[in-house]
């Protein structure tokens, strides 16, 4: 067992470093091709070594698993796919023994098609009660044979699905995924009791998925009669909602993340507001291109967007939507939009580990908080994945023009002797490991100096023990064109060079650590990081 990482008190979460664990595919400890708490439990040295604070897991609750654990069927039990209820709260109390805090993911905007609320509401028909726990309306046209409205889903095709009575539901992801009326009491009560009842259980915050979308307008109008708040996404309502929320949270001293995808910088700062939640996620960072301009853009509009409500930002560059960084970086566009993505995009490898390596010394050298999805520590790119052993709900739904999500999914390699490169021993994983998977593996990397996780590990120790990371202040700093150089307190400078010729450094004490070794005369080379002692 890895010796324990003293666990920072105070306001923790302004600078930590999140570690982000897709269960089904982090390490399968019953060895039956799909990752479980088991096997989170026996890797946790590994996390420790690596020296995150928290580690915020993705849905581990019951649920049929159309959309990968965000169609909950039953928030206070895990599904038996990842083990038992007792076994999470082993899990949490282990990590916190050694520093690790556990962050859960709430699902607020819908439920599974089988939890029993919806169950319950197809069962009791028209005007219910049992129905106005979600979005049940007659249909349009002459025998009600069109949808209420014309509302598009966040993946692709329609909203409303008719049950056999006539009326419609409404649901903005899957079918399957019914949205919860969030002007009901009992949906605002039953949510906060689930939260209770994680924090209760040694939880130290929550994640919360589409936070931006709980709130309707209660008349449902059409999205093209146009004019006024938009009738589905950040509402006015989902205000009290967390204030709410945040009243509970702090009787247990607990933190929250919201995903909310808002171009608006002043109405996206609303959510961080004292008395809602602690941080949220920022995706216009994520979306980024690897342009100098457009980052120092991206980084001055997010410092100042938190600086009105005094929240940390948050920094991250993959996560188990989006194109991992490897693949992102090495194409022609390294932007990501979920409307381009298309199977049998190029990309150079070599240059997109170059950048990612340079980016998280990058990321990790910014004030606030910082999360890593698993497997950008290990370098992993994206996997392809055969159109048929595709299960994204995105590629279904898109007719299979999407690739779908999946390829960021893919279980980790873990030992590249071993089958299934240690992911698991007995069964081939739910998704298929690319042929190459053995030269990521982490038993490998720990071995190598060189290697994304001996970066990561280097990195994450100098930001925990060296004065001058994590929040506060960032100063720029004058430097040619392509490259962003920065100071932070105590003399720390980081300088990223993002043009395409090799830059001299600035004046510097001490190299402290670089993403890629430095050219002759001690110059900075294209796509590489410095983090320098002025």
């Amino acid at each position: 067992m890895a010796a324990p990482t003293p666990q920072r008190t105070g306001d923790w979460w302004r600078d930590a470093v999140i570690y982000q664990v897709y269960p089904r595919s982090f390490a399968d400890g019953d060895g039956d091709g799909t990752g479980d708490l088991a096997g989170v439990r026996a890797r946790l040295p590994y996390l420790a070594e690596l020296g995150v604070d928290a580690v915020w897991f993705t849905p581990w609750y019951l649920s049929p698993l159309v959309d990968g654990g965000y169609d909950v069927a039953d928030y206070r039990t895990v599904d038996p796919a990842f083990g038992t209820l007792a076994e999470a709260e082993k899990l949490i109390a282990e990590a916190r023994e050694l520093g690790i805090r556990t962050i859960v993911d709430i699902v607020p905007n819908h439920v599974s098609d089988q939890h029993p609320w919806f169950r319950a509401a197809l069962a009791a028909g028209p005007g219910s009660p049992e129905r106005a726990l979600f979005h049940f309306r007659p249909g349009r046209g002459a025998h009600g044979e069109l949808p209420p409205n014309d509302w598009p889903s966040q993946f692709t095709g329609g909203t409303w699905t008719r049950v056999p009575d006539g009326e419609w539901y409404l649901h903005l992801f899957t079918p399957q995924q019914p949205d919860l009326n969030w002007a009901h009491p009992a949906v605002r009560q039953e949510h906060e009791d689930v939260l209770r009842f994680w924090f209760e259980r040694g939880v130290a915050g929550v994640r919360i998925d589409s936070a931006a979308l709980l709130a309707k307008d209660p008349a449902l109008p059409d999205l093209t009669e146009g004019g006024g708040p938009h009738p589905f996404i950040d509402r006015d309502e989902l205000h009290d909602i967390y204030r709410s929320w945040r009243a509970v949270a702090d009787e247990y001293g607990a933190v929250f993340v919201g995903e909310v995808w808002l171009p608006d910088a002043e109405r996206f700062a609303r959510y961080l507001r004292p008395d809602e939640l602690h941080t949220a996620f920022n995706f216009t960072f994520l979306t980024c291109p690897w342009e100098a301009d457009r980052l120092r853009r991206c980084i001055d509009g997010t410092l100042a967007e938190h600086v009105p409500v005094k929240a940390p930002a948050t920094w991250v560059l993959c996560n188990h939507d989006v194109t991992r960084t490897v693949t992102r970086y090495g194409r022609a566009d390294t932007a990501f939009d979920f409307a381009t993505k298309a199977f049998g995009t190029p990309s150079d490898l070599t240059l997109g580990t170059r950048r990612a390596r340079a980016a998280g010394l990058l990321t990790l050298a910014l004030p606030g908080s910082v999360y890593v999805y698993q497997g950008e520590e290990l370098g992993l790119p994206e996997a392809d994945i055969p159109p048929d052993r595709i299960q994204d709900p995105m590629h279904v739904r898109s007719g299979g023009s999407d690739p779908g999500r999946d390829g960021c999914r893919v279980p980790l390699p873990w030992a590249a002797a071993e089958p299934y490169c240690g992911f698991g021993s007995r069964t081939p994983p739910w998704l298929p490991q690319p042929a190459d998977w053995p030269s990521y593996a982490a038993d490998r990397q720990a071995a190598d100096p060189r290697s994304m996780l001996t970066l990561y590990r280097r990195a994450i120790a100098l930001r925990r023990t060296t004065p001058g990371f994590g929040d506060g202040p960032l100063t720029w700093l004058t430097a040619p064109a392509g490259v962003l150089a920065f100071a932070r307190p105590h003399g720390l400078v980081c300088v990223a060079n993002l043009s395409t010729a090799p830059v001299d450094l600035p004046a510097h004490t001490a190299v402290l650590l670089t993403s890629g070794p430095l050219t002759p005369g001690s110059r900075l080379p294209p796509d590489t990081t410095a983090w320098l002692r002025a």
